[in-house]
């Protein structure tokens, strides 16, 4: 089991805000797509307003910072295409290669399902 070690812990405390900022802009961007669609100005109101607040409850939205489960949070990030894999090249290799051996397990149990 990964033990995270403190350089991988700051180097994810760097990280996060950037991550977190890049999504959010994503999100943004639907969202004026949203607004620009060609329906009623109530719909398009409603359509914004569920897809708000179902954002705002994602972990991408508001990390709690914790070290115990700074892993749980790169691998969703990674699931939810928030980063990529190699937007952890800088972390210890037994990080990389415990994210990389989770990623492929997912892959291939969704694979039997």
């Amino acid at each position: 089991m990964y033990k995270v070690k403190e350089a991988d812990w700051e180097k994810f405390r760097k990280k996060i805000d950037f991550w977190q900022e890049n999504y959010l802009r994503r999100l943004n961007k639907e969202y004026i797509d949203v607004l620009k669609q060609d329906k009623a100005a109530s719909e398009i109101f409603w359509t914004l307003e569920e897809k708000i607040k179902k954002d705002k409850k994602s972990m991408e939205v508001m990390v709690i910072m914790r070290r115990s489960i700074m892993l749980d949070i790169i691998l969703e990030l990674i699931r939810d295409n928030v980063i990529e894999f190699k937007d952890i090249d800088e972390f210890s290799d037994d990080l990389k290669d415990t994210v990389r051996q989770i990623l492929d397990y997912k892959i291939i149990f969704k694979e039997i399902i």
